[in-house]
């Protein structure tokens, strides 16, 4: 798979088929992970990977999904994520700040699991308490996003931004997801009014 093709291709997943992930790609994700650029190569970033059934049971009701359309969002029994991947800083390491490294880090999680055929959602809305007692995290780390993971069992579409962002779900249950045009958000050599595409293809 490119990569143009894992980025355009790549969609938030809430549903999930109840296969298990192996472990390599868990690895490979973790790895692409640690590979990701980091501000001044500090590195903070740590990773807690819940495989287990009893702890990924236990991690769900920490998270919030789907606030466009909850509860319809939330992911239903028997399409719940298989595992996560918890994304930590390390503050030994960091005192503050590092947050643009955890999402380089996520962006490179995300993008390999898509070229393997596993489905993600990255999960900003935690009860960091509660996960970080489940998983026995130390004061000296902060959780800072969670990526919930499983092969899909939906198929989300992208659509142009028509006044509104909030994503939806139809009468079939496909989920719609507005994106803004790229002629509304380029501007080429200065800000314009009114970007547009053409001048980058002049």
């Amino acid at each position: 798979m490119e990569v143009y093709e894992a980025v355009t291709g790549r969609r938030t997943i809430r549903r999930y088929r109840q296969d298990r992930i192996p472990d390599l790609v868990l690895e490979h994700m973790t790895n692409a992970a640690r590979l990701a650029p980091s501000g001044a190569n500090l590195q903070p970033c740590e990773y807690v990977v819940v495989t287990d059934p009893a702890k990924v049971k236990q991690v769900f009701p920490c998270l919030k999904w789907a606030g466009y359309i909850a509860p319809e969002g939330d992911p239903r029994e028997g399409e719940r994520p298989t595992a996560y991947i918890v994304v930590l800083l390390n503050r030994t390491v960091r005192e503050a700040g590092g947050n643009h490294d955890a999402a380089a880090a996520i962006e490179n999680m995300l993008l390999v699991a898509y070229a393997e055929g596993v489905g993600t959602c990255w999960l900003g809305s935690v009860d960091r308490a509660r996960l970080g007692n489940i998983l026995s995290v130390p004061a000296s780390l902060e959780i800072d996003s969670v990526v919930a993971l499983g092969y899909p069992n939906e198929k989300p579409v992208v659509e142009d931004e028509r006044g509104s962002i909030r994503y939806w779900k139809d009468k079939e249950g496909v989920l719609h997801v507005p994106k803004r045009r790229l002629e509304d958000i380029v501007h080429v050599n200065e800000y314009s009014r009114r970007p547009s595409r053409r001048g980058l293809e002049a």
